[in-house]
């Protein structure tokens, strides 16, 4: 990865593929080992058709066929050290910002030790090359502005520090005070009117009031798109969902973990109902069975490429062309709104894939015992998932607020996103191979539960702090996922925790997917790796000891180190603004955000067990019995 701003930069940072789609993507701010940057547009990563650009194909019929009426065709995994135009290895990123500051010559000139602070000189990068102004060396400055939908642009520290257009053009210090860091104590200041003014004052006490803009309306820039986007649009940034009122720009920390949401789409491969020929074919599809139009080509594949003859070794070769034939002429796949429905059909049919090194997807199901235990009354299917590919794909991202999801995993291609590319024809995406642990639940139980009055004042508790949190934000289009959602969302988490102690990964390492559609409901526990050799077995192997796991769950939900706090918590309180959990902190159900798909929100253990708060929403209700036993 190579800072883009003079020729023959040699590569001064290397991430791997997986944190380009999820990370670091286009418009991600980044720093590098002297420099700062911004990742650039897909134009600028090369084209991923050439041959040795380092781009590879990533197949997935469903995602493509969601994303057709984008304009998007195919799906490709980052390069690995492409060769540019320059003579650069690696994806271009452009250095951003561009205003820095000057270190003192010597480390005791650093602090005036008097008045308490440090003074450091702002330099525009105009004024200097390389890394040093004169014999001071310069690093890139913390603060830049941006907007919710991903523009993002250099502070004018000049008109910030004025207060407005005043005609002077003085030098500029930053004067920072004491050791937090607070905006409070940080003063941007001119040498020559001696004007000074806080940070805190470029956050706006109103965000959504169009005359509070300290920092000015955003003007639409997207200098990761190239030079001539530095600037931005003449109209500006476009107006919020449709209101004629501009968007105003936002104090950001370009470090800070709110610089880059990545809007993802995460599909779970699913291969379609085949026969044994047919599936065969299809593993070595791409590697030698694409182009074979008759019965010499295909002799001649299975003579010179031996995974073809080892996966074809059981099927006579006229037998095989016929599967090659229906394959090529086969319907292309169509859009489905939710990515989650054919996953679940999937997962409650009889059809659970071949045993196969190969296969996408392979699991087998576990016998559940007959005299039921209460923990497992509502469960309905049991899977010990030992294959899957998982694919994740970049459509874009916003900056400040994540972008607003769907329980479902739909795709809402209206959403305004920051784009990757001008003109996107393809999207950055890696493939992901593991293993997991399927258990899929009674619908019948769930509905008459989740109707019941006894769960109705929890369900309108939970409603109101989605109504308030889109108060807060007119126009957004969030909707409250249910309680059935919410219910199995938090079981999960409890799950997930009580797994990982045995299971022999990381909680951090287990993700999770929620199954409540009209299809059934379900949870999907897995984890996965780049590594086309997938996983261990360990997390499969959970499924022959569900009880056990389910007990202790419910176990660790039943009290939480927080109590009686954590479950009096009430969703719409202004006050700790923590609109989408019910009972629910870092101290019972919050995981590591990477094994949650909906970033810790629509949580509430009181949906599953009792709690010191409240005990009758419980979906477990009998769930006292077994934590009186036994301490955490």
């Amino acid at each position: 990865m190579a800072a883009k701003k003079e020729k023959h930069v040699p590569p001064d940072g290397q991430i791997r593929r997986s944190q380009i789609v999820t990370t670091f993507g286009p418009g991600a701010l980044v720093d590098l080992t002297e420099r700062s940057g911004i990742v650039a547009g897909l134009e600028h990563w090369g084209d991923p058709e050439k041959p040795g650009s380092g781009f590879r194909e990533v197949d997935e019929p469903r995602l493509l066929a969601r994303l057709a009426g984008q304009g998007i065709r195919k799906l490709y995994t980052p390069p690995t050290l492409p060769r540019n135009e320059e003579g650069a290895a690696g994806i271009v990123v452009w250095e951003f910002p561009q205003w820095f500051l000057l270190q003192p010559d010597a480390p005791e000139e650093r602090w005036d030790h008097e008045l308490g602070l440090r003074s450091r000189q702002m330099v525009h990068r105009n004024a200097f090359r390389g890394m040093t102004y004169g014999k001071r060396k310069a690093v890139p400055i913390r603060f830049v502005q941006a907007c919710p939908y991903g523009h993002v642009s250099d502070i004018d520290w000049g008109r910030f520090v004025h207060q407005g257009g005043s005609g002077c053009h003085g030098e500029l210090w930053m004067d920072e005070r004491g050791t937090t860091g607070d905006f409070a104590d940080i003063f941007v200041r001119c040498r020559d009117c001696k004007k000074s003014r806080s940070l805190a004052e470029a956050i706006p006490r109103r965000p959504n009031d169009p005359d509070d803009m300290p920092l000015g309306a955003c003007e639409g820039c997207e200098p990761w798109l190239g030079p001539d986007r530095w600037r931005g649009r003449p109209q500006g940034c476009p107006p919020a969902l449709g209101s004629p009122q501009k968007v105003g720009n936002r104090l950001l920390v370009r470090s800070a973990t709110n610089a880059y949401f990545p809007e993802l789409a995460t599909v779970i491969s699913i291969p379609e109902q085949r026969s044994a020929i047919d599936e065969a074919v299809g593993l070595v599809w791409d590697a030698a069975l694409s182009k074979v139009e008759a019965l010499d080509d295909l002799k001649a594949a299975r003579r010179w490429n031996r995974d073809v003859d080892k996966a074809l070794h059981e099927h006579d070769d006229v037998a095989v062309l016929a599967a090659i034939h229906r394959r090529r002429a086969a319907p292309p796949v169509t859009a489905s709104r939710s990515f989650k429905g054919p996953e679940m059909v999937k997962l409650l049919s009889d059809d659970l894939g071949i045993d196969l090194p190969e296969s996408d997807f392979f699991a087998t199901e576990v016998a559940l015992p007959k005299q039921r235990p209460e923990v497992l009354r509502a469960v309905r299917r049991v899977l010990a998932v030992h294959r899957l590919r998982e694919v994740v794909a970049t459509l874009g991202f916003t900056r400040l607020e994540p972008p607003v999801r769907d329980a479902e995993g739909s795709l809402d291609l209206g959403v305004r996103r920051a784009r990757l590319a001008k003109e996107a024809t393809w999207l950055p995406a890696v493939e992901n191979r593991g293993e997991g642990i399927f258990v899929a639940f009674q619908p019948e139980l769930i509905d008459t539960w989740a109707k019941s009055d006894a769960v109705k004042p929890r369900r309108e508790q939970l409603e109101a702090g989605v109504d308030a949190w889109r108060a807060s934000r007119p126009g957004a289009p969030l909707r409250f996922p249910g309680v059935e959602y919410v219910m199995l969302h938090s079981l999960s988490h409890l799950l997930i925790t009580a797994v990982s102690l045995e299971c022999g990964y990381a909680a951090s390492s287990i993700r999770e997917r929620i199954y409540a559609g009209p299809e059934g409901f379900g949870i999907l526990l897995y984890t996965s790796t780049p590594d086309a050799e997938g996983t261990l077995g360990g997390l499969a192997a959970v499924a022959r000891k569900l009880e056990h796991h389910v007990t202790a769950a419910l176990a660790y939900g039943a009290l939480c180190s927080n109590d009686p706090v954590c479950a009096q918590h009430e969703p719409h309180s202004t006050v700790e603004e923590r609109f989408f959990h019910g009972a629910a902190c870092h101290g019972c159900v919050l995981v590591a955000e990477p094994s949650c798909e909906w970033q810790n929100e629509f949580l509430d253990r009181a949906l599953v067990v009792p709690t010191v708060q409240d005990a009758g929403a419980a979906f477990f209700s009998g769930v006292r019995s077994h934590r009186a036993g036994g301490a955490r």
